[in-house]
């Protein structure tokens, strides 16, 4: 894979999205930018833990099964939901079927509520754990695979009781969610992130 990729539309992107329009779009629109609501940054946190183990575009691909079996990642709703509900999500063949994830979620809708009291928003939380230095990668070799700052969101994440919620799975999630800015030097997304 190369690092930077020229598309037909004459921009140079990050070389991880491939040319799946699926990829391009979300790289383009949505890695790197922030949430404006609670539930976008729950999906994210959750979602980065689904993809622990796979490839981000395997997620992509169902998160919008995820959306519809997660209520739209209302941690609310989510924070609900029992041992039939557990059974649902593990048969639905639309999403990664793994109990402990799907638990894991459950638990995080409950946790999530709880920041959300304390902090008033889950970005005034998560905003806390910005990046920063700039970070200029030149290359994929340049963009670490975590860093001190996600290690401290994810001690004090675990700390409150959160779950697949480790340095690297926070790095990724701080990445997409625009917390730190790793659009590589030369992507046309990179300034406007």
């Amino acid at each position: 894979m190369n690092d930077l990729r020229s598309h037909a539309d004459g921009r140079d992107r990050c070389g991880w999205c491939g040319d799946d329009p699926l990829y391009v779009n979300y790289h383009d629109t949505e890695w790197g930018v922030g949430a404006s609501t609670d539930n976008e940054w729950f999906e994210k946190v959750c979602l980065e833990g689904f993809q622990s183990g796979l490839s981000w575009i395997t997620i992509l691909k169902r998160r919008e099964a995820f959306r519809e079996v997660f209520n739209g990642f209302d941690p609310e709703l989510v924070a609900t939901f029992g041992d039939a509900d557990v059974e649902r999500l593990v048969a639905d063949e639309r999403i990664i079927r793994h109990r402990g994830k799907i638990t894991s979620t459950i638990n995080n809708a409950v946790r999530a509520l709880e920041l959300r009291n304390e902090f008033g928003t889950l970005e005034a939380f998560f905003s806390q754990f910005a990046e920063p230095e700039a970070h200029e990668p030149l290359a994929l070799v340049d963009v670490p695979a975590q860093t001190d700052t996600s290690a401290a969101l994810a001690k004090e994440l675990r700390r409150r009781g959160w779950t697949f919620v480790g340095p690297t799975t926070m790095y990724a999630m701080a990445q997409s969610m625009g917390l730190v800015n790793d659009h590589l030097v030369g992507c046309w997304c990179r300034d406007s992130c």
